[in-house]
């Protein structure tokens, strides 16, 4: 599998990566194992979760599976923090909070560090500098390797980047930046893609098939074992089954067709 570099950074990831949303809730031990290690013996490094993901569990499963399945040097762990199960507060982006997470994240992972630390999103309620200060902390005490932000808007990371190179004193220069783009969504272009670019940032695209639908899976049915018939996930595919998804999909099978491929493979292709 391809190897690229992280953004203007000397850390180098597999081009596609294995996320791990579901692990934990409606994905088992059993076909996490598999997914890693199919995933490993093809090339793969990047793996991405998240201290929401399952509650924990999906960080903790991974936890399980290096070193007895595959060896932690051969991994790219990428995970997140910041979102938190508040309805008064869904995003808390103090220093307090953050390190806390990372702390109980490594805890859960089995790891004495992360190769890549996100914030998972915009905290208004926080100062930003604050915010950032904890991935220079956790960056400077070993915690993490490299660090990121994750679903933040075109002026929220060039406000973040501009910082992290411009401020007095030792700044870890963001990595990196994780946001939904697929042909179903491509609203990163207009501003997000650019500052990335101009930053030197590097851009993990979060459901690149459309969370699932690129697949052309849902063509003309729910299938019973997809993430659309799921009850944590239905509402997550949902907005992608309108008419405006379903032409998109029918000209991705078309091309698929055509190129003698499946829409999978035409989906992740046009993202790269």
């Amino acid at each position: 599998m391809e190897q690229r570099h992280l953004g203007r950074t000397g850390l180098r990831v597999s081009r596609i990566g294995l996320g791990t949303l579901t692990w934990g809730r409606d994905v088992d031990e059993h076909d996490a194992a598999d997914m890693l290690k199919a995933f490993w013996e093809a090339g793969g490094t990047l793996v991405d979760t998240a201290d929401v993901y399952g509650d924990g569990e999906a960080e903790y499963l991974l936890g399980q599976l290096i070193e007895g399945l595959v060896p932690r040097r051969d991994l790219v762990i990428s995970t997140k923090a910041g979102s938190v199960p508040d309805p008064d507060r869904r995003f808390n982006g103090s220093r307090g909070h953050l390190l806390a997470a990372l702390d109980a994240s490594l805890a859960r992972l089995g790891t004495d560090y992360v190769d890549v630390w996100h914030v998972h999103a915009y905290d208004p309620d926080t100062p930003l500098e604050e915010t950032l200060q904890a991935l220079d902390l956790a960056v400077s005490t070993g915690r993490a390797r490299y660090a990121g932000v994750s679903n933040f808007c075109g002026w929220q990371l060039a406000k973040a980047a501009t910082w992290q190179l411009a401020a007095p004193g030792t700044r870890t220069r963001l990595a990196s930046t994780q946001l939904e783009y697929s042909l179903l969504q491509r609203g990163i272009e207009r501003e997000v893609l650019p500052a990335a670019l101009d930053l030197g940032i590097g851009l993990l695209p979060s459901s690149p098939l459309g969370r699932g639908v690129l697949t052309a899976k849902y063509r003309h049915s729910t299938p019973s074992d997809s993430r659309g018939a799921s009850e944590h996930l239905a509402l997550f595919v949902e907005p992608y089954l309108d008419d405006t998804a379903t032409r998109i999909v029918d000209a991705v099978q078309t091309a698929a067709d055509g190129l003698a491929v499946t829409p999978l493979q035409v989906a992740l292709a046009w993202v790269r």
